[in-house]
């Protein structure tokens, strides 16, 4: 028997899958995609991704139809909110996800883990069962 993945099953694999990249529960029921200390965006169940983007490509964003005002923030570019119905919004979320990720590494780069003192640095590893646990957790967040 197959099982169909969830909107949040879906978005949590693939972001999970880019280097550098973490995800966890916030504090205010959110489920968030990180990398380093950077949040590329969070989701709220399988519903909404909320993100922040640069006032010039958030107007693209909002102009090309694909966001809209972030429901904390009504009328403030920057602050976006981007519905989730059906495997073409799953997809398009991805897509905003990945215009952070991208824009953070362009900036920022991969982070880096120290992994002892005095040890160089070395590039983030995926941690043993991480994906997994994070794919099973996704789906609790409400």
């Amino acid at each position: 028997m197959t099982q169909t993945q969830t909107a949040s099953e879906q978005i949590t694999e693939e972001v999970l899958s880019w280097p550098g990249t973490d995800a966890g529960h916030g504090s205010r029921g959110e489920f968030a995609f990180t990398i380093g200390r950077r949040e590329l965006g969070h989701l709220h169940g399988d519903r909404v991704l909320h993100s922040g983007f640069p006032k010039a490509v958030w107007h693209e964003l909002f102009d090309a139809g694909r966001i809209d005002y972030h429901p904390v923030f009504p009328g403030r570019p920057g602050y976006a909110a981007r519905s989730i119905k059906t495997p073409e919004d799953v997809l398009d979320v991805i897509e905003l996800l990945r215009l952070n990720y991208d824009r953070a590494i362009a900036r920022h780069g991969l982070p880096v883990r120290v992994t002892a003192l005095g040890d160089a640095p070395t590039p983030p590893q995926p941690r043993a069962g991480h994906r997994a646990d994070a794919v099973r957790k996704a789906p609790a967040c409400t």
